[in-house]
């Protein structure tokens, strides 16, 4: 029997969460790390990859009968730098500041394994729609990644976010969560909340289980 076309809603919430990005499949790393040290850096770095992924994924699924499988990862790729570039004459064009602040990360967005992942991976292997709906779930879940990242690093290590002063002159703010060993810090400690809260929600679901069980076998 053929396989049931994939739920769009359980597509979105997979990217957006159960696989996400950064939490689930550790990729994206080096953006991760470089460029959080504040939220808008975080948003305006999640936001370019969130155009290129989508952008990307709606074209590689509109010409997938047409890409020949022996040049297929170099087209993505094409296709990918052309979105990059895109996304980073705007950037210069609408926010220059923000695009100095970002510097070489806009154009290694080409590199990021994740977008050419889910070109390879799902864009070239289904409809246009769910390539799009896919493509917005693990945008959304790198992008809400990022910004968590950069809003820890930026109140702990600036005692600001997005620029606004939160604890007054008298806090002392952990110059290292702005430096490359705070990235790696507060990745950590996200990574291992994400992962408590799994293992937490799937202890949950089976204790749930094994009382539903009891109940159907115990005498009425």
């Amino acid at each position: 029997m053929p396989k049931p076309p994939p739920d769009a809603y359980q597509e979105f919430i997979k990217g957006l969460w159960r696989d996400n990005p950064v939490f689930v499949q550790v990729l994206g790393m080096c953006p991760m790390l470089a460029v959080t040290n504040s939220a808008i850096n975080a948003l305006a770095m999640g936001g370019a990859t969130f155009f290129v992924l989508v952008a990307s994924s709606f074209l590689v699924s509109s010409l997938k009968r047409w890409i020949p499988k022996q040049v297929r990862i170099s087209t993505y790729i094409i296709i990918i730098a052309t979105f990059v570039t895109v996304t980073d004459f705007a950037l210069a064009a609408l926010v220059p500041e923000i695009h100095k602040e970002l510097g070489a990360f806009i154009p290694l967005i080409v590199a990021n394994c994740m977008i050419l992942g889910r070109q390879e991976a799902f864009a070239a292997r289904n409809s246009v729609r769910l390539a799009v709906i896919d493509a917005l779930g693990m945008a959304s879940g790198f992008l809400f990644a990022l910004f968590a990242l950069g809003s820890v690093r930026e109140i702990l290590g600036e005692g600001r976010f997005f620029g606004l002063d939160l604890f007054g002159p008298n806090f002392e703010p952990w110059v290292i969560m702005i430096l490359p060993p705070g990235g790696f810090l507060t990745l950590g400690l996200l990574l291992l909340f994400f992962s408590w809260f799994e293992e937490r929600k799937k202890q949950l679901a089976e204790r749930l289980a094994e009382a539903d069980a009891d109940a159907k076998v115990m005498p009425r």
